[in-house]
Formats: C-alpha cells, structure tokens, sequence
C-alpha cells in the first residue's frame, strides 16, 4: 500500500516520528504541498494524510487509486464527504486529542486578561520597578477569578473541560446548548442572548456550522457587558470579525482572545490586526508535544483499522 502525507510539518515538525506508519505502508512525507501540487503528490497513492489540504471531487476524479485519506484533525470540512461517499472512500478524523491542551490555552487566555503577568514583567524588565517608590505597582486592573460568570458556548469535550477548570477558580459557569433537551451537565443552560448579556467571560467552543456562523455579531455584542471578554479557541467563523474589531475600538467589549481566525495564516487585512485589547496566537491551542503525540497515536490506529477492515472514526458513515 503506497501512503502518502501531504501537509505533516503542522503535526509533526520533526519531534515525532513517522516510523510506525512504515510498518503499514510505503511512506512519502511532504511538509507541505501547494494547491497546484496535489494530484501529482497523490499519484496512485492509496491512502493519504492531510491537515488543512483540501480534497475536491475534481482531485478524487484525478486519483482513482485513492482509497482513504485519513485527516490530522478533529474537523474535516476540507474533505468533499459526500465525493467520497460516491467512490467509496473512507475518511477518518481524530476526535478528542486536543480536549486539555485547549482548555489549558483557554484559562492562558483568561489569565493573561486578568493578571497580567506578561505586561507587568515586560515594565519590570524596563526598570519601572527599580525607579518604583512604593514596593510594588500594578499598570492595570487586576482581577479575581471567583465569583465571575463565564459563559461557554458549546458544551462538547472541550467546553465542558473548560467547565471543569472554571469551576475550580470558583466561577459560575452558565452554557449555551445545542439540544437542552441532551444535556446532563449540572451547570444552568441559557439562552444565546443570556449567555451574552450575564458573562464576565465568553468562552465559545461550538463548530462552524450555518446556525453558529458569526454568532459573535453586532446584535450579541450590543448586549456584552463592557468589562466582558470573548475567548475563541474553537472556529475563526465564529466571529464577525469587523464587528468585534469595532466593539473594541468603542471599548463596547474590553477584550478579545483567539488562537484562530477567519483566514488562516492571517492576512494582512484581517480586521483583528493590530485592534485594541486584542491579544492572538497563531493556532496553536492543539500544539502542546503531548497532544500531537496522541493525534499521531490516533491517526495510527485508525489507518491500522482501516488496513484491518474495521475502520474506526469513520466519518463517511455519520
């Protein structure tokens, strides 16, 4: 079986290791492949690895040999599903991987907002302190976590991860669900329009679907508080992105958090470049060692799976 990765530097910059998909195939590993470079890199390929490549039915007419295509993610809306369905072909995603490493960059977000350990090192490091008069000094507000409403949007893994942490900071945590009526956590479900108008913090972890498209809008922003913080670690598309741009500069929302936007790698013209109170990582929520280490993991015994006739995290067949 000839496999073939095309974008592995975004899982596996080189502190991991590809030597056990050997056992199973014959191995080409791209770090990267440019749009226009995808049908030859595929070939007769098999099976094929991908993160962020997209897969149309025009490249599966060009591959026929083409039998699964495993995705490094969680989400797999760069794959043509129902193309693959027609041609019988299997698609596996890695579910769950990121949970902690995710929630962990969601409290480094709210942290950072609240503490400030950053900002106040950097005037340490200028010499504020040493020409201090006083023992100590703060250049901004500071923060207790207990007692605050944080509100997450979404309530899969993740959210209620988040939930977990949140509860032991002694927040009170209020959710916004898709189905109420499926819900068994113990925190107080609201509605969208209360969830935004109660929280001190917004944390949203639902995905891109027609129904949560800029669910951070003008109208959900008209009902913030203006000391509230938005967190999005989850969809760049979660969020009106010129909306929140403005909220911000009109001090109608006090900050914002995201390890994701709407065009990735961020274009130069992204409405978040360089706004006020507005602090991004470049996706990088999932990245811990530990994390890509249990993605490959997964990926692994999935193709192992596959190979056997008994694939697992199949999505073709939700």
């Amino acid at each position: 079986m000839k496999l073939t990765v095309l974008d592995g530097h975004a899982a596996n910059p080189g502190d991991l290791s590809w030597e056990s998909f050997k056992e199973f195939a014959d191995l080409t590993i791209y770090e990267r492949t440019p749009a226009e470079l995808v049908v030859e890199r595929i070939g007769n390929s098999d099976a094929i690895f991908l993160n962020k490549i997209k897969i149309t039915a025009d490249i599966l007419d060009k591959c026929p040999s083409l039998k699964y295509i495993g995705v490094l993610a969680t989400g797999y809306n760069v794959v043509d599903i129902d193309a693959c369905k027609e041609r019988k072909i299997t698609v596996t995603n890695i579910p769950a991987y990121s949970t902690d490493s995710v929630a962990q960059h969601v409290f480094a977000f709210i942290l950072n907002y609240t503490n400030q350990v950053q900002s106040h090192s950097d005037s340490v490091h200028s010499g504020k302190w040493i020409q201090s008069p006083d023992f100590c000094y703060w250049n901004n507000s500071l923060y207790e976590l207990a007692g605050k409403t944080l509100g997450i949007f979404g309530f899969g893994s993740i959210g209620q991860r988040v939930a977990q942490i949140a509860h032991a900071f002694k927040m009170n945590v209020i959710v916004c669900v898709h189905n109420e009526k499926s819900f068994t956590g113990s925190e107080k479900t609201v509605t969208v329009e209360e969830l935004f108008s109660q929280s001190d913090f917004i944390s949203l972890h639902a995905p891109l679907t027609s129904e949560t498209e800029k669910i951070v809008n003008k109208k959900t922003l008209s009902l913030v508080k203006n000391t509230a913080m938005i967190i999005n670690t989850a969809r760049g598309g979660l969020a009106d992105e010129v909306e929140v741009q403005k909220a911000l500069d009109e001090k109608r929302l006090a900050s914002y958090a995201a390890d994701v936007v709407l065009e990735e790698p961020m274009s130069k013209d992204c409405p978040l470049y360089k706004a006020p109170n507005c602090v991004l990582t470049p996706h990088i929520a999932w990245a811990p060692k530990e994390t890509r280490q249990r993605l490959m993991d997964i990926a692994l015994e999935n193709f192992r799976s596959f190979i056997n006739g008994t694939p697992r995290n199949d999505v073709t067949k939700k």
